[in-house]
C-alpha cells in the first residue's frame, strides 16, 4: 500500500552529495539508520525513514551543532530542488522567505509560520499534518538554511537577531558563531528571528524570467497536493500546531478549517474517524516522540501535548501504552542500546 501524501517525503539528491563534501558516506548513513541501501536512490521516503536518516547523520556527525553548521555551509546552491530555486531567485529576502513558507508545504514534514512585528521577523518551525517532531539536527539545519538563503541571495553575511530551540543542540558557541546572535535552548518553540532591516535587501540572484516559469507550475502542484489530503490529516495537523497553546476542541478546529462543527463531524465519520480518536492519536504520537528526547522533562511533555497537569498526562499515557511515561522512556532506551550493541 502506498503511503498517504502526508507521509511521502522527497529526499533531495543534493543531500546525499553534500554528505560526501563533509566526509560522510551516504552508505554509512543508511546503515546507521538501519535502512536498506536502496533508500539512497529512492525519490520518496516515509516520515519514519526521513527522521531515521537525519538522526543517523546526527550520530555520525557527532555534535549536533557541528553537524548543522557543516551541512548548511557545504550544501551547493546548484543542487537545490525546483521549489528551493524559486526562493533563491526571488526579488529580495522577504520575497524569498514568503515563497519558502508557501512551497515548504510541498515537502512535509516541516512547516514554517511567519510573523512580522515591529522590528522583528519571526519564523517558527512546526510540523505538517501532525507528523512527529523531527530530530534536533533537522530542526537546526532547517533554521540555518533560512539564514543561509539570505546570505547567498543578498551576498551579505547576514546575522540573525536570535534563535530558539526546544531541544538541547550541542555546542551552543558553534551555533552562536554561525547565526551571529544569541541561541537559547530549552524554550517552548523552534524559532529564527531576523532583523527586519535585512528583509528588503535585494537578491543578486533575482531572475524574473525563471520565476515566471517556476511559480505557476509550483502553485498548481501545491493546489493538487493540498486537495489530496484527507480531512483526518488536516485535523491532526491543526491539533499538532495548537495543543501546546491551550485547550482545543472540535469547535476550534472546525473554525480553523472554515466549516461548521457538524460538517467536520460528518467528514470525519465518512473517513471512519472521530475528533476524540484523532485528538488521542495526535497526543500519543507527539508524546512518544518527545519522550525520546532526554532533555525534556515529563512535565514539559505533558504541557506540549496539551495537558494542564502531569497527572492527567500520566493517566492518558497508561491507557495508550500500559506504562507510565518514565517507564516507557527507560524501556525504549534499553531497547535502542541493545540494538546498537548487537
Amino acid at each position: 500500500m502506498n503511503a498517504p501524501f502526508a507521509d511521502r517525503i522527497k529526499m533531495a539528491p543534493g543531500f546525499w552529495t553534500s554528505l560526501r563534501g563533509i566526509g560522510i558516506e551516504p552508505i554509512d548513513v543508511a546503515r546507521q539508520a538501519r535502512l536498506p541501501l536502496t533508500v539512497i536512490t529512492e525519490p520518496l521516503v516515509t516520515t519514519a525513514q526521513y527522521y531515521s536518516i537525519w538522526q543517523a547523520y546526527s550520530e555520525l556527525a557527532g555534535d549536533i551543532a557541528t553537524g548543522i553548521v557543516k551541512l548548511a555551509t557545504v550544501y551547493e546552491t546548484a543542487q537545490y530542488p525546483p521549489d528551493a530555486l524559486a526562493t533563491f531567485h526571488a526579488r529580495d529576502y522577504r520575497d524569498a522567505l514568503n515563497r519558502m513558507a508557501r512551497y515548504k508545504q510541498l515537502c512535509p514534514p516541516e512547516n514554517l509560520k511567519i510573523q512580522e512585528e515591529d522590528e522583528q521577523y519571526s519564523i517558527e518551525l512546526e510540523w505538517q499534518h501532525a507528523e512527529l517532531p523531527g530530530p534536533p539536527v533537522l530542526v537546526g539545519i532547517t533554521l540555518a538554511y533560512l539564514l543561509e538563503l539570505g546570505r547567498r541571495g543578498t551576498g551579505h553575511h547576514l546575522k540573525a537577531h536570535s534563535v530558539e530551540f526546544i531541544n538541547t543542540m550541542g555546542d551552543v558557541e558553534a551555533l552562536e558563531s554561525y547565526f551571529g546572535c544569541r541561541v537559547r535552548m530549552g524554550t517552548g518553540r523552534n524559532r529564527l528571528i531576523l532583523n527586519r532591516e535585512d528583509l528588503d535587501r535585494p537578491f543578486t540572484s533575482y531572475n524574473e524570467e525563471l520565476l515566471e516559469i517556476l511559480t505557476p507550475s509550483l502553485d498548481r502542484t501545491l493546489e493538487e497536493r493540498q486537495s489530496q489530503l484527507t480531512m483526518s490529516a488536516k485535523v491532526k495537523w491543526i491539533l499538532s500546531r495548537c495543543l501546546a497553546r491551550g485547550r482545543i476542541d472540535i469547535t476550534t478546529v472546525a473554525s480553523e478549517l472554515g466549516m461548521s462543527e457538524r460538517t467536520l463531524q460528518r467528514r470525519l465519520t465518512e473517513e471512519g474517524e472521530s475528533f476524540k480518536q484523532l485528538l488521542a492519536k495526535t497526543r500519543r504520537e507527539m508524546a512518544v516522540a518527545y519522550l525520546a528526547d532526554r532533555a525534556l522533562e515529563i512535565k514539559e511533555i505533558a504541557f506540549l501535548v496539551g495537558y494542564e497537569d502531569q497527572n492527567s498526562f500520566y493517566r492518558a499515557f497508561r491507557l495508550w501504552t500500559g506504562e507510565t511515561p518514565a517507564n516507557w522512556r527507560v524501556t525504549q532506551e534499553n531497547w535502542r542500546s541493545a540494538l546498537v550493541t548487537e
